[in-house]
């Protein structure tokens, strides 16, 4: 098995080195990631300047890019055989409800998925990396079961407690849960005296009942989210050709 290794956090955050070192024992890897953090970025590609890529002591490919980025290169230029398996992650805080719309770790998936490779994004619930060794061992476990069931190319969204192996209690399938509105910006001055922003922390959670991400991590299940790219609002095309008739 060849999988593809990439995430948001930069290529010397301890997610992504843990899941490389749970990979390689089962497959052949190749890590493409971030030379910084690239949270938030969502699945922006870099198209006002050149991309740099260097290959780090540690074996990483590294890009002076987004997530995204890092993918594309990967698939078009480093890559000479396409991959199996995508992984994205593990990521330093949990990408749940609205937030996989800003996840640069979910946007890593994504862009696999586009490319027709299945990909999976794996977060921890917490930041701070706590548990860390139980969250790689669960997604390698994760990866050597598969999904045999699922249609090709799938994208999945996967979101783990910071818990020791032994207290989780198990893998449930659920849907995005859903956030209020963001808390409001956080105004400052930089050293001229002139106002600069800072991006509010998310929202409070608005829908986190039975089934959704948020419940099922809440009770120290692991969530496994399947995701679509189709934007299009089916319900409403008919309308829409009524008005536009």
């Amino acid at each position: 098995m060849k999988i593809l290794i990439s995430n948001d956090d930069g290529y010397l955050a301890p997610g992504i080195i843990a899941l490389a070192d749970a990979l390689a024992a089962i497959a052949e890897i190749v890590v493409v990631a971030p030379d910084g953090n690239r949270s938030g970025t969502s699945n922006a590609l870099t198209l006002d300047r050149p991309l740099s890529l260097h290959r780090a002591a540690n074996g990483f490919y590294v890009v002076n890019g987004t997530p995204t980025d890092c993918v594309h290169i990967a698939l078009t230029s480093i890559m000479q055989e396409r991959p199996d398996l995508i992984i994205s992650g593990i990521n330093q805080g949990q990408n749940m409800g609205d937030d996989t719309l800003y996840s640069g770790t979910v946007a890593a998936a994504t862009e696999g998925y586009l490319f027709g490779v299945p990909a999976i994004a794996f977060s921890q619930l917490d930041k701070g990396w706590a548990h860390l060794d139980a969250a790689a061992r669960i997604a390698r476990e994760m990866i050597m079961r598969g999904f045999p069931s699922l249609p090709l190319p799938y994208l999945l969204n996967v979101n783990i407690p910071n818990l020791a192996y032994q207290d989780i209690k198990g893998i449930r399938s659920a849907r995005l849960g859903k956030r209020h509105t963001s808390e409001p910006v956080i105004k400052a001055l930089d050293p001229q005296g002139r106002d600069i922003y800072w991006i509010g922390p998310p929202g409070a959670v608005k829908d986190a009942g039975e089934g959704t991400d948020f419940y099922v991590t809440a009770h120290d299940y692991v969530s496994v989210t399947p995701l679509q790219v189709d934007l299009t609002n089916a319900t409403q095309m008919q309308q829409v050709g009524a008005d536009l008739a």
